[in-house]
């Protein structure tokens, strides 16, 4: 990995479809707007986005802690853009701040973390937990 800057941005944007709604996502009787889970979702993607290019062959971010409003609903066919900017770097530990908003207003924000993994190591340590057990 090499140094993260803080400052650094990343984005992400999405056209809202029927299957990002909340009725569709988690439960029919919720109302046809873009689910909370997706919104958080695009956030992680900006935040990945924004990290990208700061890590070597082999590594990733996974995400290890969200904290999240949403702010307004946002019905299908509109276009979200979520946006992360690096807030704090602490080894492989970086924090984000982040926020999404469709053509009309804010529509979330918050915080994230993600940790800079070595996918090898990762991959070993499943394969470990993917052997049944006697």
């Amino acid at each position: 990995m090499r140094p993260i800057p803080l400052g650094a941005k990343g984005t992400y944007t999405l056209r809202v479809a029927p299957a990002h709604l909340a009725n569709q996502f988690k439960d029919a009787m919720l109302p046809q707007v873009f689910a909370t889970p997706m919104m958080i979702t695009m956030m992680e993607n900006a935040a990945l986005n924004a990290i990208r290019e700061y890590l070597d062959p082999g590594e990733s971010a996974v995400g290890t802690a969200v904290n999240i409003r949403h702010l307004a609903a946002t019905p299908s066919g509109h276009q979200v853009t979520a946006v992360a900017e690096v807030t704090a770097v602490d080894g492989r530990r970086v924090e984000f701040n982040v926020s999404a908003r469709d053509e009309i207003e804010e529509i979330g924000n918050g915080t994230h973390e993600r940790m800079v993994i070595d996918m090898g190591r990762i991959a070993a340590k499943l394969e470990t937990k993917r052997k049944p057990r006697a």
